[in-house]
């Protein structure tokens, strides 16, 4: 069965050029026109989908049936096959050996690094000063994970490189995996490729001094000492590499654009901020926040929640493994599915003014009744990102941490640019006493 094409192809360039001049409002516009929309970016041939059901379909449902999406797929030869790029049945091995990595033992440990570099960064800044939210937020993202990966003393290297690096891997790595063979040697492609050498250099000396039977009581240890249960396999040395570089460039942008926009959200409303500041002053008392602390920190949370609603990732793709009905279209294997958690998030069928910040709606009954494939900031299924737990405790216990010392007020509009998600054109923010 055929599904109707979206407005506005180009000749040759298909709808990418509407996709970039106006991403949100075009991906927005696609459900008048279906429950399946029919895509051309360049001459590859997408089906857009904007029913919740049938998104719930490709993650959950039939999610064995999909793989990794075509721009994934483009970034293998840069970071590796790592859990993010890998498909079946090498993914479904992948995340069983490094799911106790997630654990709640592993997160509570964490937890303690991360409130002490909140910390560290708090106790840095001055009254009156202004700082750059989104560079502050990039660099504790950076140590945080960088700590739990490679540990506080034996990763320091590591964690120096990273902050170096993968900003630049983040920032240039779509214009490098888009870039015909001819412009392999333009500068942004140079600068990517240095960017990745230098990483993996770093981390395979890294792993290199590691005894393979030694737990260091960090990410990488783990990752290393993790058996197959069924045929009691370890990772080799190249798949413990392309798994920390896939946490690495997913584990820390996201989770600095969460933290830098909660306190922008945070800034605007002075009485919603104070309502987190009392909180954290009630359920801690003036001492560090802990990982047991999170299920007292409700207001927090919910904040935290709003804003993974409202800056969410724009477009995510997945391939089709094999022959499956989809709503009204009869997919092939290698046929590529689109759609976007952004526009979800924002579906006025489903969410009371969505365009509105209001995370007093995380308590009501509709948002407990949401049908699934609505709310995706993580996407779902066998695909869900396997980081989620750590990305949201260390974003509401960094925000609990901040806003029981300080006020931020921002010092002007902030402009927003979109790649795969909302990135702040600078947010500069200044810092007073709370009181």
């Amino acid at each position: 069965m055929s599904v109707r094409a979206a407005p506005g192809r180009w000749p040759l360039l298909g709808h990418t050029p509407a996709l970039v001049r106006r991403p949100i409002p075009f991906t927005a516009g696609l459900r008048e026109h279906g429950d399946v929309v029919t895509l051309f970016l360049g001459r590859l041939h997408t089906y857009f989908v904007t029913n919740p059901e049938i998104i719930h379909r490709v993650l959950v449902t039939n999610g064995s049936s999909f793989g990794s999406g075509f721009m994934f797929r483009k970034f293998r030869p840069y970071v590796g096959n790592g859990l993010a790029l890998s498909d079946e049945p090498f993914h479904r091995r992948q995340r069983k050996l490094m799911l106790p990595a997630f654990g709640q033992q592993h997160l509570r440990r964490y937890a303690e690094n991360w409130v002490r570099a909140t910390t560290a960064l708090a106790e840095s800044w001055r009254p009156g000063e202004v700082r750059q939210i989104d560079a502050d937020m990039q660099a504790l993202a950076m140590t945080n994970v960088g700590e739990a990966l490679f540990g506080t003393e034996l990763g320091e290297e590591a964690i120096r490189e990273a902050r170096r690096s993968i900003p630049l891997i983040i920032q240039l790595g779509m214009y490098r995996v888009l870039s015909p063979g001819f412009a392999e040697k333009l500068p942004f492609n140079r600068r990517f490729d240095q960017a990745i050498a230098r990483m993996k250099a770093v981390v395979q000396e890294l792993m290199a001094s590691r005894d393979a039977d030694t737990d260091h009581g960090d990410l990488l240890s783990t990752l290393l000492l993790a058996r197959d249960a069924e045929t009691g396999e370890r990772m080799t040395r190249e798949q413990v590499h392309d798994e920390v570089m896939t946490l690495l460039t997913a584990g820390t942008e996201t989770t600095a654009l969460i933290l830098a926009w909660t306190c922008h959200e945070l800034g605007r409303d002075p009485a919603l901020a104070e309502r987190v500041r009392a909180e954290a002053d009630q359920v801690l008392g003036g001492r560090p926040a802990t990982f047991d602390d999170l299920p007292a920190l409700v207001c927090t949370g919910h904040v935290v929640s709003e804003v993974l609603r409202m800056y969410a990732l724009w477009i995510l793709m997945r391939r089709t493994e094999q022959e499956i009905d989809l709503g009204p279209v009869r997919l092939r294997p290698g046929d590529e599915v689109m759609f976007s958690p952004l526009t979800m998030h924002t579906d006025p069928r489903y969410w009371d003014h969505p365009e509105v910040f209001d995370p007093d709606r995380w308590s009501t009954e509709r948002v407990r009744s949401l049908p699934p494939g609505v709310f995706i900031p993580f996407g779902n299924g066998i695909r869900q990102c396997i980081g989620r737990l750590f990305a949201q405790a260390e974003v509401v216990l960094g925000v609990a941490t901040i806003f029981a010392r300080w006020r931020l007020e921002p010092t002007g509009p902030v402009r927003v640019r979109y790649t795969t998600i909302a990135y702040p054109r600078g947010m500069p923010m200044t810092v007073r006493p709370r009181n």
